[in-house]
């Protein structure tokens, strides 16, 4: 077997650790091939080099929105609530339950939000979220969410990566392992954090690679001035010097290669390669002043406030237009223990409007169609206000809650218009058609054209996987 035989089906490493904003780890984020699929895609010999059935999606843009938005003061209207406002919580809602968030906290909390049903499908949006209301008609609303845990870190590496403890691969990363990439000169998973103010809780265990080689990793794009730096050679040195200064380490390169069989070797290599190629496509990608003023404002690209969410949206829809095949948005936070309220407006004001510009941009494009769009948190709120905080009136906020949330998915094989699952008077429990979180990561790879129990990877002796030993499809979401 010669070098080049090696290098694309052997397994591949990442010559930096950690995932950074230089354009040196951008190219090691991804190896890719001049035929278009993940060079690190050919290196494992599973199921992952063909779908297991036809897909109806080819690309993901999981929007997450990192501390856990309010289903009871946006999506989920609940008569109840303010009907009994400010009384404490039935106790038969409460019997049985080991939940020790909720202690002390059990009086009822109205919403002060006002609903309004949006589209012919009569979808229920606050009046925080009147953009993506005008949405309704191309979106699946699923109320009937459940998850494991209460508590940020774990909870989000549940729903990012299939289990609650560090070390296993991201959703992203399972999905490029399995499918690839389309894009030649970009990474195939890329995750990008809103200028917010605050980190992600989970952090980049949420993009990693885990057990998974690391060239599957998220790499970051920066939230706000460049996304990606460095992309410009240094004074007096052109393209023509570039090449032959790869091609001199190249060959040093493949020298020490041929005596020590290091795959490292390999990686560095085929990673100073993508490097050089991004020099060409990165510039071109990021420059959004060749956008029409109309798409701009449509992302509100022209306003301070929704400005740095916005410039995401637009980047993530360049980004699936090139190939890429998963693009990860977080905002963060959304962990409203008190002045919900004030803080609930403050995010929807920023990301409400680009959400919507971001739908109807995919949709006239044509790539809604192939582009599976996920809008959602970690888990949901509690319906009583929170008070081991010593809220004053007005200022209440909610509590996590694990047992009822809601999320919104769009495109890609997803039924539109339509409202899945249903939750008690009070928003505390679903009552009908309840998803666990496997069961929401087993419909997204169903939708891509994967098995979510065959697209596995042997780790310590055992095939690991996504959703764990748990998740079934659940077809009410699909068209």
């Amino acid at each position: 077997m010669n070098f080049q035989q090696y290098v694309t089906l052997q397994q591949r490493r990442l010559f930096l650790r950690h995932s950074a904003c230089s354009l040196g780890a951008i190219a090691l984020g991804s190896l890719i091939t001049e035929e278009g699929r993940s060079a690190a895609s050919h290196q494992q010999p599973s199921p992952q080099l063909v779908s297991h059935f036809k897909p109806t999606a080819k690309n993901v843009i999981f929007v997450f929105m990192s501390g856990a938005p309010s289903q009871l003061d946006l999506f989920e209207p609940k008569p109840k609530l303010t009907q009994l406002h400010g009384e404490p919580v039935p106790a038969s809602l409460l019997k049985g339950l080991n939940d020790p968030l909720i202690e002390g906290s059990a009086a009822v909390m109205a919403s002060p939000r006002t609903f309004k049903k949006y589209g012919e499908c009569g979808m229920d949006f606050s009046d925080f979220l009147p953009n993506l209301g005008t949405q309704a008609d191309n979106l699946c609303m699923v109320r009937s969410l459940v998850t494991d845990i209460s508590n940020h870190h774990p909870a989000q590496q549940l729903m990012n990566c299939g289990v609650p403890r560090f070390g296993h691969p991201s959703m992203g990363s399972w999905v490029t392992y399995g499918l690839g990439s389309e894009a030649s000169d970009l990474p195939g998973f890329v995750v990008m954090l809103s200028d917010s103010g605050s980190g992600v809780d989970g952090g980049s265990s949420l993009w990693t690679n885990g057990f998974l080689p690391s060239s599957y990793r998220g790499v970051t794009f920066r939230g706000q001035g460049d996304p990606i730096l460095h992309l410009s050679s240094p004074p007096g040195v052109g393209p023509r010097t570039q090449r032959a200064r790869l091609d001199a380490i190249g060959n040093l390169n493949r020298r020490h290669f041929e005596a020590t069989g290091d795959p490292e070797i390999a990686s560095r290599i085929a990673s100073y390669e993508l490097a050089f190629r991004m020099q060409t496509a990165g510039p071109e990608l990021i420059d959004l002043s060749q956008e029409m003023a109309a798409t701009r404002a449509l992302y509100g690209l022209d306003n301070e406030t929704t400005q740095p969410f916005g410039t995401n949206c637009l980047l993530a829809r360049r980004l699936v237009e090139r190939g890429v095949r998963f693009v990860q948005l977080y905002h963060s936070t959304w962990d409203d223990h008190a002045d919900l309220n004030k803080k609930l407006k403050t995010n929807c004001d920023m990301t409400d409007l680009p959400m919507a510009g971001l739908l109807k941009d995919l949709k006239q494009r044509g790539l809604l169609d192939e582009t599976l769009v996920i809008w959602g948190g970690e888990f949901g709120r509690a319906p009583m206000n929170e008070v081991r905080r010593g809220n004053a009136a007005g200022r209440e906020g909610r509590d996590h809650h694990r047992f009822a949330f809601t999320m919104l998915l769009a495109g890609g094989g997803i039924r539109p218009g339509h409202i899945v699952g249903e939750t008690d008077d009070f928003g505390y429990h679903v009552t009908q058609d309840k998803l666990h979180v496997h069961d929401l990561q087993a419909t997204i790879l169903h939708c891509l054209g994967m098995d979510h129990k065959q697209l596995t990877y042997r780790h310590q002796g055992r095939d690991f996987r996504l959703t764990d030993v748990a998740g079934e499809v659940k077809h009410q979401l699909l068209a």
